[in-house]
């Protein structure tokens, strides 16, 4: 059985929410808690093992994004070619609510994942040092754990989103149905109140 347009999104927005936390989990428990410092002529090289950290945390900033696009299409994505005005979307306060929160534990995840895997590209790739005392440290401790975990909590915000946005699209669209019927019924009415299928005539 085919999937519908609403599961389709739901299933990729988890997915790379999903994705972007692993990819963080593991960045995070491959990072070395430091380098070697090696002596040069008064300067310390900083040796570091060999490893994904920056790898996986840039396909974890990418992931996260991706995520973040396909959290935005959920909500204002025409479902079943039936598209609804923004402003009637957030005249729910819930919806509005937590859009605004997932949109920030999103942008929260994306800078806390770009800082961490930026400071552990810059550590390995500027490792001499005129400080003969430099410990040759990696990127803080947590960060890329912790962006993955916001990660997944973005990932889980966006989907009630897509949810509570569904609840608003269907009262709206209902509203307008019944609309609709009520004016429709109003002509016809109208139409054949003299018997004879004509409208009243005007003044």
């Amino acid at each position: 059985m085919a999937l519908s347009q609403t599961v389709k999104i739901a299933l990729a927005v988890s997915f790379f929410g999903v994705l972007a936390f692993v990819l963080g989990v593991v960045a995070e428990n491959k990072k070395p808690p430091s380098g070697t410092p090696i002596q040069g002529k008064g300067v310390i090289i900083c040796q570091y093992p060999s490893d994904q950290t920056v790898l996986l945390g840039s396909l974890s900033i990418i992931s996260l994004f991706i995520s973040m696009l396909l959290g935005f299409v959920s909500v204002f994505y025409p479902y079943k070619g039936k598209s609804v005005p923004t402003e009637v979307l957030f005249r729910s306060t819930t919806l509005l609510v937590f859009f605004t929160i997932a949109v920030g534990v999103t942008v929260l995840a994306e800078g806390m994942m770009m800082w961490a895997t930026i400071t552990e590209g810059f550590h390995r790739s500027r490792n001499v040092h005129h400080n003969l005392e430099y410990d040759c440290p990696t990127a803080k401790t947590g960060v890329f754990g912790g962006a993955g975990f916001l990660a997944l909590d973005a990932a889980l915000f966006w989907l009630i989103c897509q949810m509570l946005t569904l609840n608003a699209r269907a009262d709206y669209l209902d509203d307008e149905e019944d609309t609709k019927g009520d004016y429709g019924q109003v002509l016809v009415t109208d139409y054949n109140a003299d018997g004879a299928g004509h409208p009243h005539p005007r003044a």
